[in-house]
């Protein structure tokens, strides 16, 4: 029995303090080492996450064009009530009906996206909304978005509006990639 409780006791040994401190030191290295990875893969979702919401907003305002036999505006905003003329989607979306034509809701829109401030979001200067018809096209609103971080730091990202009405994402390249540099 004696013998038993010596193996226990020499067994029951601790961890040092110096231990201790070695771990934490690798520890620290590894979080060095993978801290610039993943604040690239937190900037790539931020800009997949604005082109999803993007992609969806656009969906929505088609469906709701061929829903209510009216045309449908998707625009930028900066107050959630009225679309702005600008080329930069940044502070927000929204979608509205738009039957007299003048570019703006007639009357509360329909959904508001919020602002993805943390990116540079921009059309061509010569298209600041989307004007969806009855049958689902956007003839004369052929566009595309481009999302990338400020900086051009991530490839950016696109959602491309055809005059069909057709919605979908993409990856620029050339003087619309150049964009966000």
């Amino acid at each position: 029995m004696a013998g038993t409780l010596g193996s226990r006791r020499d067994s029951a040994r601790g961890i040092t303090l110096v231990e201790q401190v070695m771990v934490v030191a690798i520890l620290a290295i590894l979080a060095g080492i993978a801290s610039p990875s993943l604040a690239g893969l937190v900037r790539r979702g931020r800009v997949q996450s604005a082109q999803m919401d993007f992609l969806e907003g656009l969906g929505f305002a088609r469906g709701e064009a061929v829903l209510l036999r009216a045309r449908v505006l998707f625009c930028p905003t900066r107050d959630r009530v009225h679309c702005s003329d600008e080329s930069r989607w940044d502070s927000g979306w929204l979608v509205g009906v738009d039957r007299d034509r003048d570019n703006q809701p007639d009357d509360a829109p329909l959904r508001v996206g919020d602002g993805h401030t943390r990116l540079l979001i921009q059309s061509s200067v010569s298209r600041q909304h989307v004007a969806f018809l009855p049958d689902g096209s956007a003839s004369g609103s052929n566009l595309t978005l481009v999302f990338c971080t400020p900086g051009g730091r991530q490839e950016p990202l696109g959602v491309v509006v055809s005059n069909s009405g057709r919605v979908r994402g993409s990856r620029p390249r050339g003087e619309k990639a150049e964009a966000c540099s």
